[in-house]
């Protein structure tokens, strides 16, 4: 039971990545070149910053 009480969370928070408009979608945030797909980066000051394998990436 507890993995379908989380699993229904992360989808209730899924559409603060996204943004719609009319019939376009756009990412807010980047995906992670080493995980793939349906793996965002985190949005920091001065960097973006896998969860889920630790890969960071400075901004300029």
């Amino acid at each position: 039971m507890a993995g379908k009480k989380a699993a229904a969370k992360a989808s209730d928070s899924i559409h603060k990545y996204y943004k719609i408009s009319g019939d376009k979608i756009t990412r807010l945030h980047r995906l992670c070149s080493r995980c793939g797909k349906g793996v965002f980066m985190s949005e920091h000051k001065n960097r973006r910053t896998c969860g889920k394998c630790g890969l960071t990436e400075f901004n300029q």
